[in-house]
């Protein structure tokens, strides 16, 4: 029998080697477009259970440390991959509920009722992927019961079949071949499965690692400079591996040494290290649990200025205190009311400008959780909320925050942005809700919509040959062409978008797009198409260099 403290630790231990391994998980990524990685997503989305776990008794039932989790891993819940994984684990919860200890046939109940859970879940559920290996792995441990009723044998041909299953996955999906990878979503399943395995089997908790700071500049910031310092060092916030956030301004003495040694030695006791100079001063940022070090370290490159020392695990906790104690579901006075998710200050004040009360920051590579969702929602002063999730990756955790809702929530099926626009764009206050969705949904079919970005990885895909940097034409939400001028692809793309009977062209800039450069793509495009209404909006978006919507 596993007992409520072993399956506490087991579920610990699985979220810290996942955590351990999400850039290995993340790195099996076929799609060359910049995205929400699978590792990092299932990473967040069981880690949201650690804290609430470990303040659990040692003689906590089962059945309490599944719904704990199960609970937690809802509201964390982030992309597809995060919330498959979250049914997965709610299927403990259900099989467990009232038990004190869990047995083999416990264990085996839960694994099926999470997968049965996750297919449901599905619109179309596509095998050789995460669904797969946990479908397999929970019909391997309805056979292994025939002959044992050991819990621990259960869970080790769990783990050995989720494994074979996993390496077959490219056999059920070409693109995984193609690549020569398996299954990201499988493989952080079976990483998860093993360390649960070995607690199991009286294993310690895995340790969960420092993570190693990564390059937060895009392919148009380019290099961190002096200016750009403070931007770049607001990206961190989020990131707590290191106790204290560590911030000083050097005045370089005559004889200052190479600042890049400077970086090479906090790298060796931090992460999220930034360190820029120019001819009079040198401005660092560290997270490290050894502050003293890095300003005596510091001082040898000239005279500190301004240093700055915060406990980012307190400031943390804080946040979270208060934001629990703050948050007041707003009164349901309104018939309607609207969630948009979003990201860009322009895109941002356009959905409120079309009626949104509510705008989740959030996209491609930020997917939001089921909670920042659920909050959202809750803050609607409406009896109903329409949410448009506005990226096919956000979906599911949408669809999520229904079931936790106090009041009528519809997940409409946007897509991208366009897509969200034009919903809101075909809402009539005056119409009865079937109405508004009708008329909404049938709004999202009659937008097409043209994406610019840029190749986050090197990539062979759907026959194109793809170098990290490229720029990528994507034509309702499928890679169109490659190019490698952003202009010409830009315009190349509206060309594909536009048919005989288009009426509207929008075009929306993002963050490392020029005003000077977008207003030269409107004005080609108004010249081309003088017939058609065209207009341009500096949406701010990141990732997205021109997000362009044809009606």
């Amino acid at each position: 029998m596993i007992n409520g403290n072993m399956l506490r630790r087991a579920f610990i231990s699985g979220a810290h080697s996942i955590t351990n391994k999400k850039r290995s998980v993340d790195e099996l990524n076929v799609f060359p477009v910049p995205d929400g990685d699978t590792g990092s997503n299932m990473s967040m989305t069981i880690n949201n259970s650690v804290a609430e776990l470990e303040n659990l008794d040692d003689n906590v039932p089962v059945s309490t440390v599944a719904s704990t989790a199960a609970s937690c891993l809802l509201r964390g819940a982030r992309g597809n991959s995060g919330v498959i994984l979250s049914l997965i684990f709610r299927g403990f919860s259900k099989g467990l509920a009232g038990k004190t200890e869990m047995s083999a046939e416990d264990l085996v109940n839960s694994l099926e009722l999470g997968v049965q859970g996750a297919y449901k879940s599905v619109m179309k559920p596509t095998e050789g992927t995460i669904l797969t290996v946990a479908r397999e792995a929970a019909e391997k441990a309805r056979e292994t019961l025939k002959s044992t009723n050991d819990p621990r044998a259960v869970m080790a041909d769990v783990c050995d079949q989720a494994k074979k299953t996993l390496d077959n996955t490219p056999k059920l999906l070409p693109a995984l071949a193609k690549a020569g990878v398996v299954d990201a979503g499988g493989m952080g399943l079976l990483i998860i499965f093993e360390a649960m395995r070995d607690v199991f089997n009286g294993g310690d908790v895995v340790v969960q690692e420092a993570q190693p700071a990564e390059k937060k500049t895009t392919e148009a910031e380019g290099a961190v400079t002096v200016d750009t310092f403070s931007s770049v060092v607001g990206q961190y916030d989020t990131e707590i591996h290191f106790t204290y956030c560590t911030e000083m301004l050097i005045t370089k003495k005559p004889d200052c040494d190479d600042p890049t040694k400077l970086r090479a030695y906090l790298e060796t006791i931090g992460d999220c290290v930034v360190v820029v100079d120019d001819d009079e001063i040198i401005k660092v940022h560290v997270h490290t649990n050894n502050p003293g070090k890095a300003i005596e370290k510091g001082l040898e490159f000239g005279y500190i200025n301004f240093p700055k020392v915060e406990n980012m695990k307190l400031q943390h906790e804080k946040e979270q205190k208060k934001a629990k104690s703050s948050f007041v579901p707003a009164e349901q006075t309104n018939e309607f009311g609207f969630v948009a998710v979003a990201a860009g200050n322009g895109i941002e004040t356009m959905f409120k400008d079309l009626g949104v009360d509510c705008v989740v920051k959030g996209g491609q590579t930020m997917n939001p959780s089921t909670q920042d969702i659920l909050e959202a929602i809750m803050s609607c002063p409406a009896k109903t909320v329409f949410v448009l999730p506005n990226n096919k990756n956000i979906i599911m955790a949408a669809e999520q925050a229904v079931k936790l809702a106090d009041r009528k929530v519809c997940v409409l099926q946007t897509r991208t942005i366009p897509q969200g626009m034009s919903a809101m764009l075909a809402y009539d206050p005056d119409a009865d809700f079937n109405t508004n969705r009708i008329e909404m949904t049938a709004a999202i079919e009659r937008v097409s919509t043209g994406q610019i970005t840029f190749a986050a990885r090197d990539s062979d895909y759907e026959g194109h040959s793809i170098k990290q940097g490229e720029i990528l034409a994507m034509e309702n939400g499928r890679l169109s062409f490659v190019d490698k001028d952003l202009a010409k692809a830009a315009f190349k793309l509206t060309k594909k978008l536009v048919k005989g009977d288009s009426s509207y062209i929008t075009i929306i800039y993002g963050a490392d797009v020029t005003d000077d450069a977008a207003e030269a793509l409107y004005k080609q495009i108004s010249n081309k198409y003088s017939n058609l209404d065209v207009n341009l909006i500096n949406g701010g978006q990141p990732v997205y260099y021109y997000i362009i919507s044809v009606e």
